[in-house]
């Protein structure tokens, strides 16, 4: 037994003495720390990960090797001959981590040569070089499958234009911050234009100098993030440096010398103690209105606001409904139509008919002396005045080698102005061209109030040239993330909650309240007695979200990642000022009444399972799960298989991913009512307005409750880097959403003409998009780059019967094209000592219309065009720098044209009356000309100027 003893202890002194501890700091050739990296004994399943300061400490045995491996760079091995080893990442090892890729997985991030699936990233120069004002319109000349446009009709919709990946609508792109979710706008689309019937986040709101990239995921990520990723998810990653601070000073012009803006921003950061940072941006801008109005037809006018028909009986009825006097109530149009003729040559009549023609020949004069004076009808469409303040703070702080505590939070304020349509004197006129007092019974010839003289006048008749109401919005937008992280044993912990928000207020001046309601004593409470200012309220929209995110990297071959969130938001529409919608409401922006207004919650829980698994170094399979318990409709469970394939040397990548989806309805959605004219007492429901789904009339109407989106999303991509200065990328995507929510046409009901949101057909989007990149070649003296990146749309399309008949031509044509079929960018980049030189090509391919009022044997095309940019910086000192911009150099605008759905269509457009008729019903008459009254596919401005000053300090 002594014997025995002394073997076993003399066997652990041999084990214990064969072990050895080996601990140093991994960082990348910048000298950061980098956390996360995985150290493997080589042959065993002994691995640790770096902690928060990039530290490890490992026992391994004697004459161990030490496997380091990172996301983005290749794997390095080393012996272990001394208990201390430090080791470098370089960029010459894989990837810098600026290429690294966080999106799209849940485990831990890939580079972007070994991600499954496709992903743009916009660097901060890129971003900065750009030109544009917002990050909504960088993104517009930078991704070919994004695409957003300002809107023709600027009310509340001039607060948030709608934005969209592979032609999907607002709703089905998630937009994430630091990877986290970023609150939706309180603005729900119901202008008729794309995007109508859906809401989004606010993009415009980030400063652009506080971006560090951008990570464009072009594929379904429901999995992953929850419900909104059915097209895609866009992922703005913050700045974190603490040096170079910077100032610049931007201004700009157009070519028609209006659009005037100045901006001022401020980028700094700093270190915070001996283990955090800070960094912060403060941007201000103001961006004068910018007007393209077209020249109205003085016909076209003159026949909806003035013309009286002599040839029909409803131009001789009096007001008490008889005619001639036999009263025609109860009769069809044939039985009238036979009084009528009885009725023609009496003296009534021919009093009647000449002082129609009079008043005709009177009118007809009124309007072409307003439009000789005012060619466009006093009409102000555009791009509106815009001011904006924006403020955004992102930071961490290490606790403890193992801890960290982060941070960021941001605040935006903006303020729109902008005009309804001019109110002619003619469209609301104070002069009756049909007066005539001799006839007192007939309305025609009745006397209109003349109170329109004092309020938008000097108090004369001659003076009055009608009146523009105008608009003006009030938009705040706030998000903060509060979050703390650990690194133990490997095991990476991300705790955060999220706060974020939205709130619109409206204002509408010089316009009036029109109604003819009376108080008690029998005098008008509006007209005469209305208010030139109203309220008309706003809406908020706000959530909370609280995350929890683990994940490990196994070993070289599996990671996992798993998590939870829960999450709460509150929707709130305000409620107007009486006047702004009794009656009538305020003429040009009704308010928002209070049987439609109110505060609704919901919230929800998910969980997700995240696996990835590297078969070897060429082979790579991710899946990851998700279930999801809505408090309002119910549950969904997703998933989502991607992989990835590499061979010939890394030279030839296969991709690809299937997943199921889900989006689900928004607050906005479920909830929303608006009165558009008037209300039915004790129904809550207004004529020619919006009813909600869980109304008691839509019960009536048998209209059900809104549920899920549910979508299958299938990718296949190819990458190749055939030469050394060339890769390229070929990625095929096929979307099916099932139960798709639309918001649908108004339908005649026995509560008036409403419209309704409901789950209503299911649709298909089809396509392909492609990246190609030339790295920088020598030429010269200089450097020169190429890239070119395009989006083709093969299907998009509803595949099915629609649950009610409410999804007609335009509608469906908003929907489904009205954005570019395919859509490129080409660019170079020519770099020659101080001088940086930018050409980039956007070319957007056609659009397809039809628009409310068009013969159905008609649509309109607008035709393809191409966008050349131009951008020139010069380093003119190590710290300052000048960059001009010419966006649109060519001054390229929209056009379109009628084209014919068939023969009979042909018929029309041979024939220049009708053809007349058809452009004045979707252009207003030509106060809206260039784009209709619907939407175009790039902006109308034209060709702009822009300066910008950075000075590094």
């Amino acid at each position: 037994m002594k014997k025995f003893a002394l073997l076993l202890f003399t066997l652990n002194i041999t084990f214990l003495f064969a072990q050895k501890e080996i601990s140093g700091f991994v960082i990348d050739n910048a000298g950061m720390p980098l956390s996360g990296v995985n150290i493997i004994e080589k042959g065993t399943s002994n691995n640790v990960s770096s902690d928060i300061n990039g530290a490890y400490l490992i026992t391994v045995k004697e004459g161990a090797t030490l496997v380091f491996s990172y996301f983005g760079f290749s794997k390095q091995e080393y012996e272990t001959t001394d208990s201390t080893l430090n080791v470098v990442f370089s960029e010459g090892d894989g990837q810098s981590a600026s290429d690294v890729i966080i999106t799209g997985t849940r485990t831990a991030p890939r580079s972007s040569t070994t991600t499954a699936l496709p992903i743009d990233v916009l660097s901060s120069s890129e971003i900065t070089s750009s030109g544009q004002i917002t990050f909504d319109k960088v993104l517009q000349y930078k991704i070919p499958s994004f695409n957003t446009v300002q809107t023709p009709v600027n009310d509340a919709t001039s607060l948030l234009d709608p934005y969209e990946i592979r032609n999907m609508g607002p709703s089905r792109t998630l937009l994430l911050v630091n990877g986290k979710r970023k609150n939706l706008s309180a603005l729900l689309y119901v202008q008729t234009s794309p995007g109508q019937g859906e809401t989004g986040a606010d993009l415009s709101a980030i400063p652009i100098d506080a971006i560090e990239r951008v990570e464009i995921l072009r594929d379904g990520a429901s999995p992953q993030y929850g419900s909104d990723a059915i097209a895609g998810v866009i992922n703005i990653i913050l700045k974190k440096t603490t040096d170079n601070g910077s100032a610049t000073l931007r201004t700009g012009i157009t070519s028609e010398g209006d659009g005037k803006m100045l901006g001022v921003s401020l980028n700094n950061g700093s270190t915070v103690g001996e283990k955090g940072f800070v960094n912060y941006t403060l941007d201000f801008s103001k961006v004068n209105l910018a007007n393209r109005p077209g020249k109205v037809d003085a016909e076209g006018d003159f026949n909806d606001f003035v013309k009286i028909n002599p040839t029909t009986y409803r131009s001789y009825v009096n007001t008490d409904n008889t005619l001639g006097g036999t009263d025609i109530s109860g009769m069809n149009d044939n039985q009238i139509n036979t009084v009528f003729e009885d009725y023609k040559d009496t003296p009534d009549y021919n009093a009647k008919f000449s002082i129609i023609n009079q008043g005709n020949i009177t009118g007809r004069k009124a309007v072409d002396d307003f439009l000789k004076e005012k060619p466009d009808g006093g009409n102000i469409n555009g791009s509106p005045e815009t001011a904006a303040i924006k403020f955004e703070i992102n930071g961490n702080f290490t606790l403890t080698n193992e801890t960290q505590l982060y941070y960021n939070a941001a605040y935006a304020y903006k303020k729109v102005n902008s005009f309804a349509n001019y109110r002619t004197p003619y469209w609301r006129s104070i002069k009756n061209p049909f007066e005539n007092s001799s006839i007192p019974n007939w309305s025609i010839s009745s006397v209109y109030p003349t109170y329109l003289k004092d309020f938008f006048g000097d108090g004369t008749v001659g003076f009055y040239k009608g009146y523009h109401p105008t608009f003006t919005g009030d938009l705040n937008d706030y998000n903060a993330t509060l979050g703390y992280v650990s690194i133990r044993t490997g095991w990476n912990v991300d705790s955060s909650i999220t706060f974020g928000g939205n709130s619109q207020t409206y204002t509408v001046e010089n316009s009036q309240n029109r109604s003819a309601t009376k108080n008690s004593d029998g005098t008008n409470i509006y007209r005469e007695n209305s208010s030139i200012s109203f309220k008309p309220g706003g809406a908020s929209f706000k959530h909370i979200v609280g995350n929890l995110d683990i994940s490990k990297i196994l070993s070289d071959k599996i990671s996992v990642g798993f998590g939870s969130e829960v999450r709460t938001e509150t929707f709130t529409i305000t409620e107007g000022d009486k006047a702004s919608w009794d009656g009538e409401g305020v003429d040009s922006f009704s308010g928002n009444r209070p049987e439609n207004s109110g505060k609704w919650n919901r919230y929800n829980l998910g969980g997700y399972f995240d696996l990835a698994y590297d078969f070897n170094k060429d082979f790579f399979v991710n899946g990851t799960i998700r279930y999801e318990k809505y408090s309002d409709f119910g549950s969904a469970t997703v998933w989502k298989l991607s992989s990835r394939y590499k061979f010939n040397k890394d030279k030839i990548t296969l991709r690809g991913s299937v997943s199921t989806g889900f989006r689900a309805p928004t607050l906005h959605q479920i909830f929303s009512q608006k009165s558009q004219n008037s209300f039915v007492a004790g129904q809550g429901i207004q004529i020619n307005g919006l009813i909600n789904n869980i109304s008691a009339q839509a019960r009536l109407l048998g209209i059900p409750k809104l549920d899920a989106e549910k979508s299958i999303n299938i990718s296949v991509g190819v990458g190749a880097k055939p030469l050394k200065n060339i890769n390229f990328t070929i990625d095929y995507y096929n979307i099916k959403v099932k139960d798709r929510i639309i918001l649908g046409d108004n339908v005649a009901t026995q509560f008036g003409s409403v419209a309704w949101f409901e789950n209503s057909f299911n649709s298909r989007t089809s396509g392909v998009d492609a990246v190609m990149n030339y790295s920088p070649i020598k030429l010269g003296i200089g450097e020169i780059g190429f890239n070119l990146s395009g989006n083709v749309t093969f299907e998009n399309k509803r595949i099915s019967p629609v649950a009610s008949d409410n999804f007609g031509a335009t509608l469906d044509a908003l929907t489904f094209t009205s954005r570019p079929k395919t859509k490129w960018i080409l660019g170079a980049n020519y770099k020659i000592k101080k001088y940086d030189l930018s050409l980039n090509n956007t070319y957007f391919g056609k659009t397809t219309f039809k628009q409310d009022g068009l013969d159905s044997n008609l649509r309109t095309e607008f035709t393809p065009k191409l966008v050349t940019d131009l951008g020139i910086n010069y380093a003119a000192t190590d710290k300052l720098t000048v960059a001009i911009n010419i966006n649109n150099l060519f001054n390229v605008l929209p056009q379109w044209k009628f084209k014919a759905e068939n023969a009979a269509g042909t018929t029309i457009l041979n024939d220049p009356a009708q053809v007349k008729s058809q452009f004045n019903l979707i252009t207003f008459n030509g106060r809206y000309s260039q784009m209709t009254y619907e939407g175009y596919h790039f902006s109308q401005l034209g060709t702009l100027f822009n300066l910008s000053l950075n000075y590094k300090f």
